[in-house]
């Protein structure tokens, strides 16, 4: 993972998105495949690790403020 220096909020807005966008290539295959067959067991866990990205990304943005 590389460092990424944030200096405005359009550096901010360009780094979510661009975060939000690689989630969503990673982990959201796996959801588009249990949702189209219907399959509630691998439903949930796609959906899991989709969310727990999510939760990954936003601890990396606020551990990255706090001050060392």
């Amino acid at each position: 993972m590389e460092t990424v220096t944030i200096g405005s909020r359009a550096d901010f807005a360009r780094w979510a998105i661009e975060r939000a966008r690689s989630i969503v290539v990673d982990q959201g295959g796996d959801l588009a495949l249990a949702t189209r067959d219907m399959d509630d067991a691998a439903m949930a866990a796609a959906g899991n690790a989709l969310g727990q990205e999510i939760t990954n990304a936003l601890l990396e943005v606020f551990d990255g403020l706090l001050a060392e």
